[in-house]
């Protein structure tokens, strides 16, 4: 178990649950200033610390016509908006390591995208800026192997660290989650996340876009939380399903706020 964290203004001691949550990208400056607001009043109600979370651009998606975001200089700004209007912490993903020291101006946490979990450059880059790195743990790799990509940005000298947990895939428009996971990557010391949103996607599935199974993620969030995890990561919007990217397997406030209730309750009888 981690002893405690640092993140923007947030400080996560140990035994603290935590969440990371926001809509998977920034639409508009109105749309993620309001979502935050409510995301905030929510978590707030549930006494829990949260992260905000939205990607300025959305560089793996399925096809070349799908909605990417806003991009790096009109994203930094909404989310910079966030972190003075809202007073939260903010995260977005980057995906070379040419634009990391632009993002590292603003974000309090660089995600490092499933995908790119084994790149060297990019992990060493994020490493080096001093800000918390959230790697998301690749569909394609079992947990242990992640200790490789721990190992990358603490030779930096870079503690930061958290590790998300988003599922494993066998192909076929699937992933399925093995809560072993979240057992053996939290015996390094780093916070463990279990990515709710994303394991109940179907990659693919829906031809040009991914599809998902939105129903799955309130059982699955708490038999995670359940197994042993100090955070969850969730992609909520305000209608997901007229969200220009992963509206299937987003929630909305009112799945959110009927989730952190369960959450709250499920938490305290736990051995942390």
């Amino acid at each position: 178990m981690f002893q405690g964290i640092s993140i923007g203004p947030l400080r996560v001691e140990k035994g603290q649950f935590f969440l990371i949550a926001g809509p998977c990208v920034i639409e508009s400056r109105d749309m993620v200033i309001k979502t935050a607001d409510t995301i905030a009043k929510i978590a707030r109600a549930h006494h829990i610390p949260l992260i905000f979370k939205s990607s300025y651009d959305k560089a793996n998606r399925t096809s070349t016509t799908s909605y990417r975001g806003v991009g790096i200089d009109e994203g930094l700004k909404i989310l910079q908006a966030v972190q003075s209007e809202i007073g939260l912490p903010v995260l977005s993903d980057v995906h070379s390591e040419q634009e990391v020291s632009e993002a590292a101006g603003v974000l309090d946490v660089l995600q490092i995208p499933a995908f790119l979990c084994r790149q060297t450059d990019l992990l060493v880059a994020a490493g080096k800026t001093g800000k918390t790195v959230n790697i998301k743990k690749g569909q394609f790799l079992a947990p242990g192997d992640m200790i490789h990509a721990v190992e990358k940005v603490k030779s930096t000298g870079n503690e930061n660290i958290l590790l998300t947990e988003r599922g494993a895939s066998f192909g076929y428009n699937n992933l399925v989650s093995d809560m072993r996971a979240l057992t053996i990557m939290r015996k390094w010391g780093y916070p463990v996340i279990f990515d709710a949103t994303h394991s109940v996607q179907l990659p693919g599935g829906g031809g040009k876009v991914s599809s998902g199974q939105r129903e799955f993620v309130l059982p699955l969030s708490r038999g995670a939380v359940a197994v042993g995890c100090d955070g969850l990561f969730l992609e909520v919007h305000p209608n997901p399903d007229q969200a220009p990217s992963d509206g299937p397997n987003m929630i909305n406030f009112q799945d959110l706020d009927r989730l952190l209730s369960q959450i709250e309750k499920l938490w305290p009888v736990l051995e942390h």
